[in-house]
């Protein structure tokens, strides 16, 4: 297959963004006044109905508790955050929030709000919204949390109500109207920036009170909601229109604040199979899909089709459960390590330029170690290590999903059979567990269980080093079942110091001692990519999947 530059018909989107992270100050200025004020709308009403093909259906509408990167790009185009992403720089930039200081040595952000705007039930945004919906995301029950593994708050700020004393978050407060203060219990230094994920979007107070927003009783596709869960409300440039067994239907909201772009209508269609997604572009049904996988590019090549692709800003991983006996024998996970042929995966399964893994933070991220510890793939050795660990045939469950793609594994059971193959032929014995992904595969790994491998991936969704080990290593979890209380104390520390040379160094020293201890097998640090149609001028692609439909500009 040709490498990705000679292909003329592919766009790459620039690296500016995974190059920087967020800058410490005491102060923000001031945004331009294209950024303070509300953006003058198009003149032109948007009259355009635009169709994407989606790998699987949302797990849910509530980004407070949906991670799944197909919730989230639905969500992003009806709530939005008090802090967007610049699409050029990387930096935070505004949002619902027009600017912001930082005072109290990085202990407290106060945040001027953006004036005139209201939810999408006609209640006003204001200081108070803020804190309510900050006030619930704190709160988060026990219960809550094991029913909903994709909540991002405790990944963020460590802790919950009930565990104020381990929180980073301490309080919201309502200054007035238009100003809140939100106060941290000690400095964080990538704070501005974890505002950009999808999970700190501002809903309508109002809306989940009568939503029942933390009663999960509800049931889609298999999923457990809550009502506000499938009808969200948020201050953002689409409303929900209709949500269906095959697809998601979005309105354009006539009163956003902003500029409407050209789309009337957005209709996410799912298609659960590369090759329906790929035919449904080419038969003209939708004019463009997320998550090409290699079997589509060269097809797409041939017929002229808009590929775009993205930076590399996530890792694919093959995970290890440490509560699973045999596991805890470090010998044993490093036959694992051995055993697997990186580059094979990612020649036969990856778009061309994706990179070999040999830690969880990507190479443009500062605190990538360029010296991390990698064992290589050895198989005669990872049969040695089996003999000293004494390993006798103990059954490996290995869980993989079905029907799915996902930016950081584009075809999951190719994947597994590769990497099954590998691990047998050196003495493994592996039992399959398919798992469909709409049938609770994220539950599942990301729980207590009798999980020993499975396969999974980590998009980032900001530009900093603790976004990928935070969430993935800095605490026990029921994915890997690991605890090293020395790299959750650094990771933690490395959270609160300054940006330069020391942090750096830090984020160094803890990428050196995962990858010496291997609670997991970082594999490849994937491209991925876009395909659309002729009749898509510019499509707004970005690294940490920040793409908002209007920014999408069409043919007249």
């Amino acid at each position: 297959m040709p490498s990705s530059p000679s292909r003329r018909t592919v766009l790459t989107t620039g690296a500016a963004l995974l190059a920087l992270s967020v800058t410490s100050c005491t102060a923000v200025p001031a945004p331009s006044p294209s950024s303070t004020s509300p953006a003058p709308s198009t003149t032109a009403e948007p009259t355009a109905t635009f169709n994407f093909g989606t790998a699987v259906q949302p797990l849910g509408l509530d980004p407070a508790l949906s991670g799944d990167v197909e919730s989230q790009r639905i969500t992003r185009q009806i709530l939005e955050g008090l802090v967007g992403v610049d699409q050029t720089t990387g930096k935070p930039t505004p949002l619902l929030a027009t600017e912001w200081s930082e005072s109290n040595e990085g202990r407290s952000y106060t945040f001027k709000l953006r004036s005139g705007v209201t939810f999408h039930d006609g209640t006003p945004f204001n200081a108070d919204a803020v804190c309510s919906n900050f006030n619930r995301w704190f709160a988060f029950t026990e219960d809550l949390r094991r029913q909903a593994p994709g909540s991002s708050f405790k990944g963020v700020f460590k802790a919950h109500s009930d565990h104020p004393e381990l929180s980073i978050f301490k309080s919201c407060t309502a200054l007035a109207a238009d100003t809140v203060r939100i106060d941290l219990t000690q400095r964080f230094t990538a704070f501005l920036q974890a505002l950009t994920l999808p999970a700190f979007a501002i809903a309508s107070p109002a809306a989940l009170a009568s939503g029942k927003a933390d009663v999960l009783d509800q049931n889609r596709g298999g999923q457990a909601m809550s009502a506000f869960g499938t009808n969200p409300v948020g201050t953002g440039p689409f409303t929900l229109k209709s949500w269906d067994e095959g697809s998601v239907s979005l309105a354009s909201n006539a009163a956003y604040w902003g500029d409407r772009g050209q789309i009337a209508t957005i209709n996410f269609v799912a298609y659960n199979h590369p090759q329906a997604r790929l035919q449904a572009l080419l038969d003209g049904k939708i004019d463009g899909y997320d998550a090409v996988t290699v079997g589509n590019f060269d097809q797409l090549v041939k017929r002229g089709k808009q590929i775009v692709q993205r930076d590399p800003f996530s890792v694919m991983y093959l995970g290890l459960n440490q509560e699973i006996p045999v596991l805890q024998n470090q010998k044993v996970r490093q036959a694992i390590e051995l055993a697997i042929d990186k580059e094979t995966l990612i020649r036969k399964f990856f778009i061309d330029n994706t990179a070999v893994a040999t830690q969880f933070v990507p190479p443009k991220i500062s605190g990538f170690n360029n010296d991390a510890p990698a064992l290589g793939h050895d198989p005669a050795k990872a049969k040695e290590y089996l003999k000293e660990a004494a390993y006798a045939g103990e059954e490996l469950r290995f869980y993989y999903p079905l029907n799915v793609t996902r930016p950081y594994l584009p075809t999951p059971e190719k994947v597994y059979a590769e990497i099954s193959r590998q691990l047998t032929a050196v003495g493994f014995n592996v039992k399959p567990v398919p798992v469909d992904w709409s049938e609770g595969y994220l539950q599942k790994v990301q729980s207590p269980g009798d999980h020993a491998l499975h396969l999974l991936g980590w998009n980032g969704s900001y530009s900093d080093a603790d976004n990928f080990v935070g969430p993935l290593f800095g605490e026990k979890n029921g994915e890997f079942g690991y605890q090293d209380a020395q790299v959750f104390s650094k990771i933690n520390r490395a959270r609160g110091m300054p940006e330069g040379q020391a942090r750096d160094e830090q984020y160094h020293t803890i990428n050196a001692q995962i990858a010496a201890t291997v609670p997991a097998v970082p594999v490849a640090f994937p491209i991925s990519a876009l395909a659309l149609s002729d009749r898509v001028v510019s499509y707004p692609a970005s690294p940490v999947l920040n793409e908002v439909f209007t920014k999408v500009q069409l043919k007249p």
